[in-house]
């Protein structure tokens, strides 16, 4: 169970971190470099991929967090 929960753990570091950079900072970040803050696509433009994006990191940190709890009760 633990190696699972470990394995699990290393999987969202690693989501978490490429969450975080896609995101458009000042100079738009590494965001530009994939194309997620582009203009109107057929996903309606970037600020709605934007949302989407911050969900997505929202969702990823709060099962990180309740990982490393559960791998610090065990």
């Amino acid at each position: 169970m633990e190696a699972v929960l470990s394995a699990l753990q290393i999987f969202l570091a690693v989501m978490l971190i490429v969450l975080i950079l896609l995101h458009s900072g000042k100079d738009a970040g590494l965001s530009g470099a994939f194309g997620v803050g582009g203009g109107g696509g057929r996903f309606g433009g970037g600020a709605l991929l934007e949302r989407n994006l911050t969900r997505w990191t929202i969702g990823f940190g709060i099962v990180f967090v309740v990982n490393v709890v559960v791998l610090l009760k065990i």
